[in-house]
C-alpha cells in the first residue's frame, strides 16, 4: 500500500504560491481504532490481543499522569510527546498565571533517523557524508497519486 495524494492548485490570491500546484495527502474514511490496532500488533508479536487492548486503553491515562507531572514521554520508534499551550498576554507580571492559559494541546516530535544520501571525497582523502534526518516511521512510506474520489479529502489544502 501507499500514502495517496492528489494534485491541487493554490487559489489563494494573497499567497506567494498562488496558482502553483501541490501534492495534497488524502485519506480514506476509516480510522484505525484500538481493536484493529490490537489485532494488528497481535499478529506481529507473541502477545494476546486482550493484553494489548488493556495496555492501549491505559496508555491515555499514563500520558495524562506524566503530563500532569510536567514530564515528556518518549516512545522508542515513535517519538516524543509533551504538553503545549497558548496564553493571552498581560501587561503586568503578577497578572500572568494559569488563568491566562487559553489553549492546551499535545505536541508530538517524531523520532528521526540519520540517512546518508551521498558522499564527497575531500582533497585530503577524507570522506564527508551528506545526510538527511528522516522521520523513522515514514522513511519507507511510498507515495502514489490517485484519482479515487471515494477517498476523503481534508477540507483545507495544505501548502508548504
Amino acid at each position: 500500500m501507499s500514502q495517496k495524494f492528489i494534485k491541487t492548485q493554490n487559489k489563494n490570491t494573497a499567497s506567494k504560491a498562488y496558482c502553483k500546484y501541490f501534492a495534497q495527502a488524502i485519506y480514506d474514511n476509516h480510522f484505525v481504532a484500538t481493536e484493529e490496532l490490537a489485532d494488528f500488533i497481535q499478529r506481529q508479536a507473541s502477545v494476546k490481543k486482550s493484553d494489548i487492548k488493556a495496555v492501549l486503553q491505559e496508555l491515555g491515562e499514563a500520558f495524562k499522569h506524566f503530563f500532569e507531572m510536567g514530564q515528556k514521554i518518549k516512545l522508542d520508534g515513535i517519538g516524543i510527546f509533551k504538553v503545549g499551550f497558548s496564553s493571552i498576554g498581560v501587561a503586568k507580571i503578577e497578572d500572568c498565571g494559569a488563568q491566562t492559559i487559553t489553549t492546551r494541546r499535545v505536541l508530538f516530535q517524531p523520532e528521526t533517523t540519520r540517512v546518508v544520501v551521498g558522499q564527497q571525497k575531500k582533497a585530503d582523502g577524507s570522506v564527508k557524508q551528506k545526510y538527511v534526518n528522516a522521520i523513522t516511521m515514514l522513511k519507507d512510506v511510498v507515495f502514489e497519486e490517485t484519482h479515487d474520489n471515494a477517498m476523503n479529502v481534508d477540507s483545507e489544502p495544505t501548502n508548504p
